[in-house]
């Protein structure tokens, strides 16, 4: 399994109703793309003052495997989001942090 993580610094500007829109967007597509598993957002809740590094809100996505993530990656309708997701981010790209990680049992 692909475990798919991407925290995002929002620009001060983005409503509430913005960020819901992205999310919607980003859950859409479990109902469309065959291997998403799971997705899981919100915002940071973690009590150490700090460490989020201004990353307070986010998503999770779980996909059976890495093909099933290259799908995702490459599709039309996430680009489009992704798209969003950079123009709502303070500094564009850097204020998104992706980080895949391979779950396996142990």
């Amino acid at each position: 399994m692909i475990r798919h993580c991407v925290f995002i610094h929002f620009k001060a500007s983005v409503s509430q109703a913005e960020k819901d829109a992205i999310f919607a967007e980003i859950v859409a597509l479990k109902f469309r793309l065959k291997g998403l598993l799971a997705v899981h957002l919100g915002k940071n809740v973690s009590p150490e003052t700090g460490m989020d590094k201004g990353y307070s809100e986010g998503f999770i996505v779980d996909f059976a495997d890495a093909e099933s993530r290259d799908t995702y990656l490459a599709d039309a309708d996430h680009q489009k989001t992704g798209a969003k997701i950079v123009a709502a981010a303070q500094g564009g790209t850097d204020g998104v942090l992706v980080y895949d990680l391979e779950i396996k049992t142990v």
